[in-house]
Order: structure tokens, then C-alpha cells, then sequence
């Protein structure tokens, strides 16, 4: 009897234990599941909160370039009325001097404008000629001037916050080379030696014509 009572109480005391691990499985996959429901809700706000962010992000890059181009269009728009002042006065100019000293001041006025957007000119005139900034599209040879030094100057080169965005078109200076030069005096040399030698064999054999 004893027996079989113990071994009723361990069978109860097993299917509690049993019970309790069920239990503890289940809450935890509760957890489990609770856990992912709140990840899904975070990324759920998170890719609405990335999305938003691009379209955010495109307007206002949009309102940005919108508002880089009213900012260079008033900047420009002063020099524009010059140009209409001038041209009203140049009707009534009484000389060419003073409507080219209009213009003058006008393109002043754009460099300067051109110059606070971070624009600038590159120098070309009288300088070494370089790759970079200069485009070359003649060659002269001016024997005063250094060898590679920009002679003329086609079209005005710019650059943008230190970068190339119109390289200058220029002459180049380019000096013969004196090589063929060289060659054609010692190829004249040469052929005075080759005559002196047979000028001196023809007298040789002269010689010896004579003695025989």
C-alpha cells in the first residue's frame, strides 16, 4: 500500500513539475511574442519616420537650389540695370569713350559679382602654359618669348571654389628646335671633308701617273 501511495504522490508531484515547465514555456512565449510585436511596431516607425525623412530631405533639397538660384539671379540683376542705364545714355553720348567706360564699369561690376559666388578668373596672358587651366589652340614661335609662354588669349578661363569649370583657349609659344640645324652644318662638313679627300686622292693618282 505504502509503495503505491509514493508512487501516487511522486506521479502528482511529476505532473505538477510538468505543469510549472508548461507554465514557464508558455510565458515565455508570450514574452517572446510580446517582444516582437514591439519590434515590429518600432520598425513600422521607423521606415514611416525614413520615409518622411526622404521626402523632407528631396524638398528641401529642392527649396535649397530654388533658393541658390533667386540669390544669383538678384546678385545679377543690379549689373542687368546698368546695362539698360547705359544703353539709354547711348543715344545721347557725345563720345565712344564714355559709353565704353559704361561697359567697362559694368563688367567690373560682374566680376565682382561673379567673384562673391566663388567664381574667378584664370590667369593666361604671359603665363607658363599649363594643361590644367589652359587649352591650347595654336603654337607660335615668338623668339623674345619664353618657350611655353600663353602669346594670346582666345577665350577667358574660369574657375569655381578653386576648381576648373571653363579652362582658358590660348596660343602657345613653341621655338623651333635647333637640331636639324646641327645636322645640316655637320652634314655640310662632312661633305667638304669627303670632297678635300678626294680632291687629295685625284692628286695622288696624278702623281703617280706622272712618275710612271
Amino acid at each position: 500500500m505504502r509503495d503505491k501511495r509514493k508512487e501516487k504522490i511522486d506521479a502528482q508531484k511529476e505532473l505538477e513539475l510538468r505543469k510549472n515547465e508548461t507554465e514557464e514555456l508558455r510565458q515565455q512565449l508570450n514574452d517572446v511574442q510580446k517582444e516582437k510585436d514591439e519590434l515590429f511596431g518600432k520598425l513600422q516607425r521607423v521606415s514611416a519616420d525614413y520615409a518622411n525623412f526622404q521626402k523632407r530631405s528631396l524638398k528641401q533639397i529642392t527649396d535649397n537650389v530654388e533658393y541658390e538660384k533667386e540669390k544669383i539671379i538678384k546678385t545679377l540683376l543690379p549689373a542687368l540695370d546698368n546695362f539698360e542705364h547705359t544703353f539709354q545714355k547711348a543715344n545721347s553720348a557725345e563720345n565712344v569713350e564714355a559709353f565704353v567706360d559704361g561697359i567697362r564699369i559694368i563688367y567690373d561690376q560682374m566680376l565682382d559679382i561673379l567673384k562673391s559666388h566663388g567664381v574667378e578668373q584664370i590667369k593666361a596672358l604671359g603665363e607658363k602654359f599649363d594643361p590644367a587651366l589652359h587649352q591650347a589652340m595654336l603654337q607660335k614661335a615668338e623668339p623674345e618669348q619664353e618657350e611655353n609662354t600663353v602669346l594670346e588669349e582666345f577665350q577667358k578661363g574660369y574657375k569655381l571654389n578653386g576648381r576648373v569649370i571653363r579652362p582658358s583657349k590660348v596660343i602657345v609659344n613653341k621655338l623651333p628646335t635647333e637640331e636639324p640645324a646641327k645636322q645640316t652644318e655637320q652634314s655640310e662638313q662632312e661633305l667638304e671633308e669627303e670632297q678635300v679627300d678626294l680632291q687629295k686622292q685625284n692628286n695622288n693618282e696624278d702623281q703617280t701617273n706622272d712618275t710612271q
